[in-house]
């Protein structure tokens, strides 16, 4: 474990990640809720699958080092967002804004952030909507206010995003100019391809209706 921890602060760490592992499971089961209310009222399912993780210690360290800060506790809570991570993935563009707003609408959940690199994707390709989110964890005691991040994509953003991760893994972040620029057009790709998805089930629903 890279994280600075001795003595009481190794129960300190234990207890802090208990809490990332709880409001994981808090989240999920909310999601899982607003999916099925959602089935049973429209027929419909915006949501493909849910994946979760907690943030390794060695990915913390890393992170908090490449910001300049001390590798603590302390600062492990203060400015990694990111510990708590879900991952919610959708058939079409349009599910990904409504399950956005589906989660801000949640009394309990608190959104901090919002980068939308659906609507301003980053040079490499990457798209996805990422969410700050604060969620209320509640222990025997006490409750504990909780920082998690959601990441909101389709199938065809998460296989692209996948392959880049591989590719940035293998490189280090120096990948050779023909990879990237390859890469590159196979967002556009994507892009095009959920646009053109989200079109035939407008379409298909039509004929739903009648």
């Amino acid at each position: 474990m890279e994280i600075r921890v001795t003595g009481e602060d190794a129960d300190s760490y234990e207890e802090v990640m208990l809490i990332y592992q709880a409001a994981l499971r808090q989240m999920e089961t909310k999601l899982a809720v607003l999916n099925e209310e959602f089935r049973m009222v429209h027929k419909y399912n915006p949501i493909e699958h849910i994946t979760s993780r907690v943030k390794k210690s060695e990915s913390i360290a890393k992170k908090l080092r490449r910001h300049g800060y001390d590798v603590t506790l302390e600062n492990m809570v203060k400015y990694c967002n990111d510990i708590a991570g879900v991952r919610v993935i959708c058939s079409f563009t349009s599910d990904i804004y409504r399950i956005a707003d589906m989660i801000s609408n949640q009394s309990d959940i608190r959104v901090l952030a919002i980068k939308d690199y659906i609507a301003s994707p980053k040079p490499s390709g990457y798209r996805s909507y990422h969410m700050i989110v604060m969620i209320p964890v509640y222990l025997s005691d006490r409750i504990i206010d909780t920082k998690a991040e959601i990441q909101i994509r389709t199938i065809a953003m998460d296989f692209w995003a996948s392959l880049e991760h591989k590719i940035q893994y293998k490189f280090v972040g120096d990948a050779p100019e023909h990879i990237t620029r390859e890469l590159r057009e196979c967002a556009e790709m994507v892009t095009a391809l959920d646009e053109r998805m989200l079109e035939l089930n407008t379409e298909i629903q039509k004929y739903s209706a009648l």
